[in-house]
């Protein structure tokens, strides 16, 4: 039993080395969860084109026990792993498991795996590592996030649409078309060939028409007009600042942010 207990001991400081670590393989371990990430979003863009065939809802099944494992040995790494457990990041990943395992009742919620790379690229251990690893993600770090925020927003409205209609409503036959309205309706555009049916349908409309166009304005600003700008200061490394800063919030030092003059 103390064998035992010493080599479960030794696995999980192995496995809390590859999640928390910073030599190179703890990097590559890390680097291999975001590519199996990606490629499980890539999975969720094919699956609508797969319909509901028996072998998309096997690789759903083998995604989502490989996603059950990876959590558990994860959540037992956890110092304080309660505290994990009741976190959003933990149960967004708990429901995009579900969505995977049942298929049959939760399919359509399957959208939800993509909330799974947000997380990622928001651990402070990933942005660490591709600071010191990429030259080129240090220069475009916050156009890289404020991209996959506005992607995330979208894919989230398009599959809330897409989950919704698409029984009820027959302009809504596939996830395109759930595109395609969101698109229209939040970029303002509005063609008028495709409308949501039901009162539930409106009710929709109307939350993405008065909420979802502010927020997809703001998040294009953020990207294509930021307010704020990475310069690091001098005296206290106050590293953001306004885009139209003089001097830092912080310390009051005059900063010299290159700018073109717009």
């Amino acid at each position: 039993m103390v064998f035992e207990g010493m080599a479960t001991t030794g696995l999980r400081e192995k496995f809390q080395a590859l999640y928390f670590g910073d030599d190179r393989r703890s990097r590559r371990f890390r680097y291999s969860l975001i590519g199996f990430d990606v490629a499980t979003i890539g999975v969720f863009l094919l699956a609508p084109f797969g319909g509901q065939q028996s072998w998309m809802i096997a690789l759903d099944l083998f995604i989502g026990v490989l996603l059950s494992v990876e959590f558990g040995v994860r959540l037992w790494v956890q110092r304080r792993p309660l505290r994990h457990l009741f976190s959003l990041t933990a149960a967004a990943d708990l429901i995009v498991i579900l969505s995977l395992l049942l298929p049959v009742f939760l399919e359509n919620l399957a959208f939800l795996r993509i909330a799974r790379a947000l997380r990622l690229l928001r651990s402070y251990h990933l942005l660490r590592d591709l600071r010191r690893d990429s030259a080129w993600f240090r220069q475009h770090e916050d156009i890289i996030q404020r991209t996959v925020n506005l992607g995330v927003f979208i894919f989230i409205v398009t599959s809330v649409v897409y989950v919704t209609q698409h029984n009820i409503n027959p302009h809504i036959a596939t996830y395109v078309d759930a595109l395609y309205f969101t698109i229209t309706t939040l970029t303002t555009t509005g063609f008028g060939d495709i409308t949501l049916t039901g009162p539930g349908g409106r009710l929709l409309a109307v939350i993405i028409m008065v909420v979802g166009v502010g927020l997809f304005l703001r998040l294009l600003q953020a990207i294509f007009r930021p307010n704020k700008v990475r310069f690091e200061c001098p005296s206290c490394a106050l590293l953001v600042h306004d885009l139209d800063a003089v001097h830092c919030k912080h310390c009051g030092i005059v900063l010299q942010i290159p700018n073109e003059g717009l």
